[in-house]
């Protein structure tokens, strides 16, 4: 070996050895080279600049590592803290730590507003930063949490791809930065927030430090999950408890006997308002700390038709009970009391514009207490009902058997069968018979089953109207299609019994029509009600047709029944009608006007001329 090979050798040793020392790269850039020919340099050249790529190498995994270690440590401590704001500082506090900046904060974003605000900052100098509130999409920040990307800016206020605002730029004027780094608090593709670090000074931030801050950012947003899900938790278990005391203490009024006025008073005093506990019918049963409640909606009685109106909000009810939650109705929230698909009543809060998730469970769960309380009620009820439905049978079994026990049992439940009453048969498919009847009971001054059908009976009123009233009103209680059929008015035993044949008959017509779902009289269904019911009463129908022109004939001694008929046989001419009755046309046209005024003014419409044409042969028939 020559001595200028030794030369070169012992310059790449010390090139080794400065690397094994730890030196840096300008010591490494200097080591001495006398006595080296141009060629000989150039290979000590090309050592160094490995040498130095070997220590840039180097550098940067001891820079990795100590970046690693702090993640680490980072994420260490914040799995130990369990209070979000202790969360939310230390996340900003190590990110001015790793990234060495002047100052770092943090926003969180408020999705119903669209903006991103300021919730902790390290470093801050000026009030300003701290209440700051940015829009999505304006500012650095803004656009951060708009697009879920990081943004960098080596001199904020002079650069033009912002949206600029004069409240972001007084802030970053106030605290004096210039370089501003931001990077988004992702939780899944969600932006939670947007953590940031600025200098006082302008600084190009390196795709290192982007990384290393976004990494810190993606610790930190599972810490603040991690925060808010136990602050929940907590949250939830206070609620369960709160929840479990009262609902033990309304239990435990219930099971001592207690009320509806109890249960009302100890629901108003825990929500810190009034309450107003009404029935399924809409009549108030209870109120306490409120007045009284005007509903929003139609008013409905304890017998659904006449009386005095007792008004509860109708509308919020179903509204309440299709969702199966209290429902807020302007400045008062409404709960709906039910028994599986069945509404027993409802509860109303006044005085509580607003109700937090814990107390609209807490009204939801006193919805619970008080169906329990309705049910109990129910059950003495239904013994009661027991004793009617026993009188119903016997009524319409053996009306003729014993009339004078029938109508004083009547009295002694507060009925007076003497008095007329119209009688109606309610059927439905696909539905227990005994909820139909109790859907009907709010109607019905008597109701009860027999002969498998649910019988009503209503005091003081017209029986085509109450069946067809009462037709839709069941199908919305029960949920399905309830039929209806409805006869009298009729007064004592017997005519009662005669009554339910005949709304039977009439059930059963409009079943055979295909007219489920609505409620009518056997008049209304006209002679197609004598074609197919069971029994027919052809007398009755002519009179129910023909009554008015047949009264008037009678009482007036004319025979504006003939000038029908051959009206009628004439095909509607008026010159062949005159002919048949010998008499002058002007005449057949004032006997058809006084005949209008008697029948209705609908009396040749082809439906209507159609019934009393056979009303009219009928009539000729039996004559005969």
């Amino acid at each position: 070996m020559t001595s200028v090979d030794a030369a070169v050798t012992d310059a790449v040793r010390r090139l080794l050895d400065l690397l094994a020392a730890d030196a840096n790269s300008e010591q490494l850039a200097h080591v001495p080279v006398d006595g080296l020919s141009d060629t000989e340099r150039a290979e000590l050249a090309r050592a160094t600049e490995v040498a130095l790529r070997i220590r840039h190498t180097l550098t940067e995994h001891r820079r990795r590592e100590a970046e690693l270690r702090a993640l680490f440590d980072t994420a260490s401590d914040l799995a130990k803290l369990r209070d979000l704001d202790a969360v939310l500082r230390s996340i900003v506090h190590r990110a001015r730590m790793l990234l060495r900046a002047d100052l770092s904060y943090l926003s969180l974003n408020d999705e119903a507003a669209g903006t991103t605000y300021m919730r902790v900052t390290e470093g801050s100098v000026s009030p300003s930063l701290p209440q700051l509130r940015i829009g999505h999409g304006e500012g650095l920040g803004g656009l951060v949490a708009q697009t879920a990307h990081p943004y960098a800016s080596a001199d904020y206020l002079s650069d033009s791809r912002f949206a600029h605002t004069p409240g972001i730029d007084e802030a970053v004027t106030a605290e004096r930065m210039v370089g501003i780094l931001g990077v988004p608090l992702m939780l899944g593709s969600k932006v939670i927030g947007v953590l940031f670090a600025a200098d006082r000074q302008r600084r190009e931030f390196t795709a290192e430090e982007v990384a290393l801050l976004s990494s810190l950012a993606d610790h930190a947003a599972v810490a603040i999950d991690n925060a808010q899900l136990l602050e929940k938790t907590r949250h939830a278990n206070e609620t369960m408890r709160r929840a479990e005391e009262t609902h033990d203490r309304l239990m435990e009024l219930v099971l001592r006997g207690g009320d509806v006025s109890d249960v009302a008073a100890e629901v108003a005093a825990f929500l810190g308002g009034g309450i107003v506990f009404f029935d399924a019918t809409g009549a108030q049963l209870a109120r306490a700390g409120t007045e009284a409640v005007v509903g929003t909606s139609n008013a409905a009685t304890r017998s659904g038709f006449a009386g005095a109106a007792v008004t509860w909000p109708e509308e919020a009810v179903s509204q309440s009970r299709a969702a199966g939650r209290a429902v807020r109705v302007g400045e008062r929230w409404v709960c709906a009391v039910l028994a599986g698909p069945e509404v027993l009543g409802s509860l109303v809060l006044t005085g509580r514009a607003s109700l937090d998730d814990a107390d609209r469970r807490l009204f939801e769960r006193s919805g619970v207490v008080a169906a329990l309380l309705l049910l109990l009620r129910r059950s003495v009820a239904k013994a009661e009902d027991e004793v009617r439905g026993e009188l119903l049978t016997d009524l319409l079994t053996a009306p003729t058997r014993n009339p004078t026990a029938l109508l004083a049992r009547g009295r002694r439940l507060g009925i007076d069968l003497a008095a007329p009453h119209a009688v109606l048969i309610a059927h439905v498919d696909g539905v227990p018979r005994r909820r139909l009847a109790m859907a009907c009971g709010r109607y019905a001054t008597l109701v009860g089953l027999h002969a498998e059908q649910v019988v009503l009976l209503v005091a003081d009123g017209d029986p085509a109207a109450l069946a067809a009233r009462l037709a839709p009103a069941l199908s919305t209680a029960v949920e399905a299609q309830v039929t209806v059929g409805a006869s009298g008015p009729a007064a004592g035993p017997a005519a009662l019994a005669a009554a339910f044949d005949e709304a039977r008959r009439c059930v059963r017509s409009l079943l055979a029509l295909g007219r489920a779902g609505r409620g009518a009289t056997l008049a209304d269904l006209g002679f197609v009600g004598q074609l197919i019911g069971d029994t027919t009463d052809l007398a009755g129908y002519v009179r129910a047709t023909l009554g008015p022109v047949l009264a008037y004939d009678e009482r007036r001694g004319t025979d504006l029944l003939a000038t029908l008929r051959a009206y009628f046989e004439c095909g509607t001419n008026l010159t062949r009608a005159k002919d048949v009755l010998h008499v002058h046309v002007n005449t057949v046209v004032q006997r058809l006007d006084r005949i209008g005024s008697l029948l209705g003014a609908d009396w040749q419409t082809p439906a209507r001329a159609l019934e009393i044409q056979i009303a009219l042969r009928l009539h000729q028939l039996s004559a005969h």
